[in-house]
């Protein structure tokens, strides 16, 4: 039997898809995980970006933050936050929590700099006719910059997206569920069925998250197809500048 047939027969075995830790219960405990990552991640990295975007303070600051959670090892940061959540929380401290928060650090930089890049990526001619007309900060960051810069912000969403699942898979070490248990479990029973199903499994839901994302950015595209709807100026913007009147 090669790895392909047994992977196939554990995919397809019917005990593989009930109980607590069949895959339904896993690919659940997995998408929560990722989405509460993702969510709190998008709350911090956000707004920080529209920020220094928007106001061009800070910027090293942000940039030095994004490297540094870049080039620590998501694995080393699970084990250098391990003794503090633990000391914390004993029950979780030792599964969810390390997890979660090295996940969060994961997925900031890609949020931030996105955020950061398309804002400051707008045409400040735009920004400038718009304060010409009377638009505030806020106004300007709201209706214009927010809406152009739109598709690079998803673009990081999605980066983190994809790396937030198939990087999840780690807190199975910690004695973590998820998808990442078929993993550690595959191993610790010499059952290469379960471990490349699991693998399989990890890589048909960051895929899966993929294309939904490269979707919802396509149609954040001001010259996609069912794209989102324009605000007055930016379809003001768009025109020609002696159509425009600017």
């Amino acid at each position: 039997m090669t790895f392909v047939t047994e992977t196939l027969a554990w995919l397809t075995d019917g005990d593989s898809w009930v109980g607590p830790n069949g895959i339904p219960a896993r690919l659940l405990e997995h998408v929560e995980v990722s989405i509460l990552v993702l969510l709190i991640a998008v709350a911090i990295a956000l707004p920080a970006g529209l920020f220094i975007g928007h106001t061009r303070r800070a910027t090293s600051l942000a940039v030095g933050l994004a490297n540094v959670g870049r080039a620590i090892p998501t694995f080393a940061m699970m084990g250098i936050l391990l003794p503090f959540t633990q000391a914390y929380d004993p029950a979780l401290g030792f599964t969810l929590y390390p997890t979660v928060l090295a996940m969060i650090i994961l997925a900031l930089p890609p949020i931030l700099v996105n955020t950061y890049a398309g804002v400051t990526e707008v045409d400040r001619d735009i920004v400038e006719a718009a304060r010409g007309m009377g638009f505030r900060g806020g106004q300007i960051l709201r209706d214009i910059e927010i809406p152009l810069a739109l598709p690079v912000i998803v673009g990081g969403i999605r980066s983190a997206a994809v790396q937030v699942i198939a990087t999840t898979t780690l807190g199975a070490i910690l004695a973590g569920g998820g998808l990442g248990r078929f993993i550690i479990d595959g191993i610790a029973q010499n059952d290469d069925g379960m471990l490349y199903g699991g693998v399989v499994l990890v890589a048909g839901l960051a895929m899966l998250s993929e294309l939904l994302l490269s979707r919802i950015q396509r149609v954040a595209q001001p010259s996609g197809r069912g794209r989102l709807p324009r605000r007055p100026f930016l379809q003001l913007a768009e025109l020609p500048p002696r159509e425009a009147g600017i």
